[in-house]
């Protein structure tokens, strides 16, 4: 049985207990425990079911690579399904309960489906739920939906808070090992700046439990002193409990730090998301030792060879008294050596090799335990848990020549170097067949923007397995990393150290080489998807011969294991069915993140009230102070009205609409998109992203432009401002200014990434307010400062100077239809520049209007509203608007799309203007009936109405609408739709409905 050790144990504390419980049972561990090392320590060796055919399974790792021990942990509002125990540390009263299985651990039901495995291989889901084809609907997928998914969704609201950090730095490294801590004291020596991550709660890494010399002295005294020193190095943060997550282009990373999971107690956000720039990475994420594959290996007991030594060295727990080892190379025995030394029986080591010689194979023969080359496992005894081994000849095909009575077996297939955060931006491999991995190839780098490669592996990572190497190699990459980030400062010398001498691995994917099928088809390769060798065999057989499908065949690397274990052994095991080399088959994608990561983390503090924070302008407070009534436009609540007391919505906007034509009336237009476009491309560049010229707009010039989508279809417009040579300002509508620029941005980075152009989106930087009416200028000369008169600031053009004590931009534009400037002020200023116009203008009738009086008066004059005639399927020539595509331009976007049969066809609905013959109001979306009806029965329809309003100007209803053919039709009477089932007249008018010469905003 597992139990705890007397005199073992560097990371526990025996003096403080923990109490925690699992499956209800109470249990007790120390701190500094995981909680994989206090269950095993309690002898609770079944941990959870695997996925498919709910075999048992127990912990087979010490670290992130995990596949078996996931658990729910937690309860209520602090409850998370899917919790690594090796990676989770033990606290007072934890609680967890195991997954996959029902009405127990023990006992599950589900298990009936591993007797039932010969009908169940690998892809019998693509045969079998195709016929018949009504079981799809009331058999297989009820089945499917209740079977899918491990652990629980939590179902109460997480009571933790989480949040974002964002960093630049010289030199990133990911991972704090002897590699990491050499390349943090290379890079930070000279000069550059650092952040060190971990993502365990200890520095060191497997040093401190391989303990090898370095620079003389034990490792466990050199990383002491290692850390002291990078401790004193101002321009070095280090943090543990931090995974690198993901690398992304542009040195970009994230990185995943868990705050108080190991004390919930405490006060703060329980996780941190990074967001961190870097010159430089370096990757010293270490190696995963591969389990080997034969007939049991998946029982519980049967464990990674350098987990159960960390087990033994780390937290001083004894997985078996008798442990068999079973290897390919040297390292494992290093674990029979630690087991020896803790007084622990190991019965034998399984040695595939039939030649081995070595310091270690020495040392373990020295200490009496018996060896046995050129022999491998024929299969292992036990149920729940193991009882032993049965032993063969490696090269046979697993006739039994020895059994062994055990309740562990420690196994080791090599080492895989963690190469998945090199891999995510397009690092590249190599295959070594001498250590059988891939390992990063430093010609092949993952490249930046310069096409220079920003990212270098180190250490283990990297492919290097003895000490003096990992050392001298994380040095050399801390070194060049702090060189290419610009610091040259010269440095010391790398640290040395000394490794025990080891002979050759033999690459050995199956035990015996020539077995069975009744051999293949328990040997499992996957232990969480319940992945086989016979499985990708069969995979191979059925033609998928892609690694990439047969990982989708097989689920084999897929869910939270992402191929840590799995990967190397499946590649292999399908190389060889394929009759190929391993580097031929390749590797399947490294996606990020390296392991899950909380939804909450992700989510930062966007949630509840900030999940979609309300934006303000520097005018909403006194907006709100005086009658404003707000509706939602994107993130922003504009003034619908400004309501006066005891007066109705529809009377503020009459009386609104009516001021702002006869007098004086002020919007608050801060919610417009503001993007400056600056560069030596930018003109070229707007050439593409507008359908109009804009590269020969005059600077001091304003021009109205369109923007469509590659299809065609009208997707945002606005007026773009010359404001120099090479810098324009593009307005966007308010929902359209976040949009607008990730568009930009797209096309940028994507297409046109050689182009010299930035963008940046400065909306919040300014506030924006459009004064309209007759009384416009008189109020902005009132208030004194630069020349707004007609000749000095015509129509369309723009100036940047003094209103009064206010830096202001004008700008000649208007959507009213009247004499009309927008002025910009920097956004501190907005208040107050807002109230200097309400004191000016009472002597001309000011008057606040609100978003729906901007409406009424844009629809009076024809205008078109985003959004409102358009609906993603409208391009400009529907709405009137081909003088708006430029014939001068080889292309824009959209214009390929425009010359499409369907696109040019005059045989489209097309902008109108309507008028009820009663002068009432078009309901709004009403559609224009036309004669017979469709195959469903509906009445057939010509057209919609777009924009519907009443107009206090013209004392009438009035409205915009595409119909069929609509300009050519003039005078033409048709009838809508209403809610009611009745239906109204309206007549097909100009859609110009006041001012149609444009004399009083030219005035």
């Amino acid at each position: 049985m597992s139990t705890r050790l007397a005199d073992h144990g560097r990371l526990i504390n025996k003096a403080k207990p923990v109490s925690f419980t699992f499956n209800g049972k109470h249990l007790r561990g120390f701190e500094g425990d995981t909680l994989a090392s206090a269950l095993l320590a309690n002898d609770q060796m079944l941990v959870g079911r695997s996925f498919k055919y709910h075999r048992p399974r127990g912990v087979v790792a010490a670290g992130a690579e995990e596949p078996n021990g996931l658990v729910n942990l937690g309860k209520g509002t602090r409850f998370e399904p899917n919790q690594r125990v090796t990676t989770t540390e033990l606290f007072e009263g934890l609680t967890a309960t195991s997954q996959n299985h029902w009405p127990s651990l023990e006992f599950d039901v589900g298990s009936i489906n591993s007797k039932l495995s010969r009908f169940l291989p690998a892809g019998f889901y693509y045969k079998m739920f195709m016929f018949p084809r009504p079981f799809w609907k009331h058999v297989y997928e009820p089945f499917i939906r209740k079977s899918a998914g491990l652990g629980k969704a939590p179902k109460d609201r997480d009571a933790d808070t989480y949040e974002h950090f964002h960093v630049t730095v010289d030199v990133l490294i990911i991972g704090g090992g002897i590699a990491g801590l050499a390349a943090a004291l290379a890079a930070g020596e000279r000069g550059a700046r650092v952040l060190l991550m971990e993502q365990s709660a200890d520095w060191g890494g497997r040093a401190l439990v391989d303990s090898p010399e370095i620079d003389g002295q034990p490792a466990e005294e050199w990383v002491k002193s290692a850390i002291q020193v990078i401790e004193k190095m101002p321009h070095v943060d280090m943090r543990l409990r931090c995974m690198g997550a993901g690398i992304y282009d542009h040195g970009y990373a994230l990185a995943y730090e868990r705050l108080t999971d190991h004390a919930p107690e405490d006060e703060g956000p329980r996780h941190r998301l990074w967001r961190i720039r870097a010159k430089q990475i370096v990757t010293a994420t270490g190696a995963i030792e591969r389990p080997l594959s034969f007939a049991g290996n998946d029982l519980p007991g049967v464990m990674l060879a350098s987990a159960v030594r960390d087990y033994v060295v780390n937290y001083g727990v004894s997985v078996g008294d008798r442990t068999v080892v079973v290897t390919n190379n040297d390292d494992a025995y290093r674990t029979a050596i630690t087991l020896k030394k803790a007084g622990l029986e190991v019965p034998v080591i399984v040695d595939a090799r039939s030649e081995i010689a070595g310091d270690l194979i020495d040392e373990a023969r020295d200490l009496g335990i018996r060896v046995e080359t050129g022999k491998g496992i024929a299969a292992v005894k036990g149920g729940k848990r193991v009882t032993g081994v049965a032993l063969c000849a490696q090269a046979g095909e697993g006739a039994v020549l020895e059994e062994i009575a055990c309740e562990c077996v420690a196994v080791s297939g090599g080492w895989s170097p963690v190469v998945h955060l090199w891999s995510h931006c397009g690092g590249k491999l190599n295959w070594d067949a001498d250590q059988a991995m891939f390992r990063p190839d430093p010609e092949r780098p993952p490249t930046s923007h310069d096409g220079q490669g920003f990212v270098a592996t180190a250490g283990t990572a990297n492919g290097h397995l003895f000490t003096a190497e990992v050392l001298g190699d994380g040095w050399a990459a801390g070194r060049a990393a702090a060189k290419a980030a610009g610091h040259t400062k010269r440095g010391g010398q790398a640290p040395d150290g000394q490794d025990a001498g080891e002979g050759p691995m033999a690459p050995v994917w199956l035990m015996p080489q020539g077995a069975a099928h009744a051999l293949r088809s328990k040997a499992w390769l996957d232990f969480q998807n319940d992945v086989k060798v016979s499985d990708v065999q069969l995979a191979a057989q059925e033609g998928f011969e892609s690694v990439e499908h047969a990982k989708r065949y097989t689920t084999l690397g897929m869910a939270t294991d992402q191929g840590k274990l799995s990967n190397i052994n499946g590649l292999a095991v399908l190389s060889q069915s394929l009759n190929d080399e391993i580097p031929n088959v390749g590797t399947t994608t490294f996606r990020p993140p390296y392991t899950p990561i909380s939804m909450g983390s992700i989510a930062g503090v966007a949630r509840d009230e900030l999940f979609q924070p309300i934006r303000k302008t520097p005018i909403s407070d006194w907006a709100n102070e005086n009658g404003a009534d707000n509706e939602p436009v994107g993130y922003w609540r504009r003034p619908y009205a400004y309501l006066r007391p005891g007066e109705s919505v529809e009377d503020a906007v009459n009386r609104e609409v009516k001021n702002a034509r006869e007098n004086l009336g002020l919007l608050d237009a801060s919610t417009l998109g503001k993007l400056i476009v600056k560069g030596p491309d930018a003109g070229k560049f707007l050439d593409m992203i507008y359908t109009n010229m804009m590269s020969t707009l005059p600077v001091g010039k304003c021009r109205y432009g369109l923007m469509c989508t590659e299809n065609g279809f009208l997707m945002d417009d606005g007026v773009v401002v010359r404001m120099a040579e090479d810098t324009w300002l593009c307005h966007t509508t308010t929902g359209g200014a976040d949009h607008i620029h990730a568009h930009m941005e797209d096309w940028l980075q994507c297409e046109w990434w050689d182009w010299r152009v930035y963008v940046a989106n400065v909306t919040e930087q300014y506030a924006q307010i459009a004064v309209v009416g007759p009384n416009a200028r008189k109020v902005l000369r009132k208030l004194g400062g630069m020349d707004v008169s007609a000749e000095a600031l015509p129509f369309m053009q723009w100036a940047e100077g003094k209103i009064g004590d206010f830096d202001a931009r004008v700008f000649r534009i208007s959507f009213s239809g009247e004499l009309s400037y927008e002025i910009a002020v920097p956004a501190g200023q907005g208040r107050a520049f807002w109230g200097a116009l309400i004191e000016a203008g009472e002597e001309f009738g000011v008057m606040p209007y609100g978003t729906e009086a901007l409406h009424i008066m844009r629809a009076e004059k024809g205008f078109i509203m985003i959004g409102d005639e358009t609906d993603g399927t409208v391009i400009p020539q529907d709405l009137n608007l081909h003088w708006a595509l430029s014939k001068k331009k080889e292309d824009y976007l959209g214009k390929r799309a425009h010359a499409r049969t369907h696109m040019a066809s005059a045989d489209r609905w097309k902008l109108v203007g309507l008028e009820t013959e009663d002068g009432s109001v078009l309901p709004d979306g009403a559609y224009a009936l036309a004669t017979g009806t469709n195959e469903n029965g509906q009445r057939n329809t010509q057209g919609r109405v777009t924009s519907t309003y009443y107009s206090p100007t013209l004392e009438k209803g009035i409205a915009l609408g595409l119909i069929h053919k609509g300009p050519d039709r003039m005078g033409e009477v048709i009838e809508f739709n209403k809610v009611d089932g009745t239906t109204i007249r309206a007549k097909i008018v100009d859609p110009v409905f006041y001012d149609k010469e444009g004399e009083k905003q030219n005035v």
